[in-house]
């Protein structure tokens, strides 16, 4: 077997700047290294870029995903429509609270939940009976359970349709949670991801658009929610709480102040970073077009802006991603599957009882993507050695 060299382009970076450094510095030259003004003036710089009222952080984006489903009253039993070509956290959010993901397959083009799917999901499971039992798994979903929740994704920085899952959610009075963990700074005709439903969460891993090393952000107009997710994310502490005292079974997601001062500072950034990100994309997409075998990322009519989070290519039926990815990785060129589906995954097939062709789609879109290096510093002539890389293993 063929062994790997080390990667002569790393697969992310971040990209920070003195400023950054001197930010984190900073806080270290005082006493408060949790629940100080770094982390108000984090919230107050989401609140000032989307309009929203609310803006939490939290440690992450799964925790903030989470933290939704709390608020949106998702528990045990419960049905939420959802997507099988995400991240994993998008449905462990729900199983965190003994919820049942409802999957439904996806657009073949952006990745994203076919509204059209989703509507008839919808449809059926309110009616209940033999046209609901399609959608719900083998196995783990109890007699009668409720709809309760869509929560979609915005998938490799592209939105999804968001008012189509609007006019989905709206007449059954299903709550709307938008994980735009992958997507900040996209815009849906015009409008921000973000803002796009009831709830929202970013996230900030190293890989994403501002980076605070780990960490998330929910955002939301409810008072009700946002008190709540507040509490929440405290060990359950309400307002009038004693350190000591807790009204709310709660958890330890807050988000500390070193991590809030670096995300002050990105987001001060931030479309900087957005374009940085737009040009290697860009000079991706012109390298690509002349290599036979794989596709580009296809940008839906609806995408006014896409956020690049992370270039996702896919090869054509014919080619071996595994090989072909051997092949580059050698070459000192690192790449990733990009998504494995969520119905596949070991604890999902115990679970669920789930099997390879429920979401065909999906399962296609597994098999054929292929995560390029990409980030926001990398260099043109990078860009340029991983498609001639990439022409000459083909």
């Amino acid at each position: 077997m063929s062994k790997s060299i080390p990667p002569i382009v790393p697969m992310s970076s971040p990209d920070l700047t003195d400023a950054e450094r001197q930010a984190v510095l900073a806080v270290l030259q005082t006493p408060n290294l949790s629940m100080g003004p770094q982390i108000t003036a984090f919230e107050a710089a989401f609140s000032a870029y989307t309009g929203f009222r609310h803006a939490i952080g939290v440690n992450s984006g799964t925790a903030g995903l989470h933290l939704c489903v709390r608020a949106a009253g998702i528990g045990f039993g419960d049905l939420a429509l959802t997507t099988p070509f995400s991240f994993v956290a998008s449905t462990n959010a729900l199983l965190f609270e003994q919820a049942v993901p409802v999957f439904v397959d996806v657009d073949p083009l952006t990745g994203n939940m076919d509204p059209q799917l989703t509507a008839q999901a919808a449809r059926d499971l309110h009616e209940g009976g033999s046209a609901a039992q399609r959608w719900l798994p083998r196995k783990g979903a109890q007699p009668g359970a409720a709809l309760k929740a869509v929560l979609g994704v915005d998938v490799f920085g592209q939105p999804a349709d968001w008012d189509a899952l609007h006019a989905i959610a709206n007449p059954y009075n299903l709550s709307l949670i938008e994980d735009s963990c992958e997507a900040l700074g996209a815009e849906y005709k015009g409008r921000k991801a973000g803002t796009l439903a009831e709830m929202a969460v970013f996230a900030f891993y190293p890989n994403k658009q501002i980076t605070t090393g780990e960490g998330g952000l929910i955002l939301t107009n409810d008072d009700q929610a946002d008190g709540l997710m507040r509490a929440l994310r405290n060990q359950g502490r309400a307002p009038g709480d004693t350190w000591l005292s807790h009204t709310h079974l709660g958890y330890n997601y807050r988000l500390d102040e070193l991590s809030a001062a670096l995300g002050v500072v990105q987001m001060s950034r931030l479309e900087e970073l957005l374009l940085k990100r737009e040009q290697v994309a860009e000079w991706y997409r012109l390298r690509l077009s002349r290599i036979a075998g794989v596709t580009a990322p296809c940008i839906d009519k609806n995408t006014t802006r896409t956020s690049w989070f992370v270039y996702v290519i896919r090869v054509d039926r014919g080619v071996n991603r595994e090989a072909l990815a051997q092949r580059l990785a050698d070459r000192g060129v690192p790449v990733r599957p990009y998504f494995l589906p969520i119905h596949l995954q070991p604890y999902m097939v115990e679970r669920f009882g789930y099997q390879p062709g429920d979401f065909p789609v999906t399962e296609d879109l597994g098999k054929r993507g292929l995560a390029l290096p990409f980030s926001g510093v990398m260099t043109e002539e990078q860009v340029d050695l991983v498609c001639r890389t990439l022409e000459e293993v083909l």
